[in-house]
């Protein structure tokens, strides 16, 4: 199965990172509140980053590694090669 790293921008502008093995889905359940409890008191706005071909395991270790990095570092992946993200995603 393959696992996804992704990174939404919120309402309140703050970056939101999360895994799912599938993205659109889980959007949608960040949506409608049925996601993270850091979506009580904010919304997504928008998937900004996107990142395609992990396992769980690599997944998980990607997104912990995106959470440590300082914000400025983390609005530089947006718009590095390894965003993935398409108007289809």
């Amino acid at each position: 199965m393959q696992w996804s790293v992704y990174i939404l921008l919120c309402t309140d502008e703050s970056l939101y990172t999360g895994i799912s093995n599938n993205v659109a889905r889980r959007f949608e359940q960040h949506l409608s509140s049925k996601g993270a409890k850091y979506f009580r008191g904010r919304q997504p706005k928008q998937m900004v980053y996107l990142e395609n071909g992990h396992t769980r395991s690599s997944a998980s270790k990607r997104e912990a590694a995106i959470k440590k990095l300082p914000r400025t570092q983390k609005l530089q992946l947006l718009s590095s090669t390894e965003n993935q993200l398409t108007e289809s995603a």
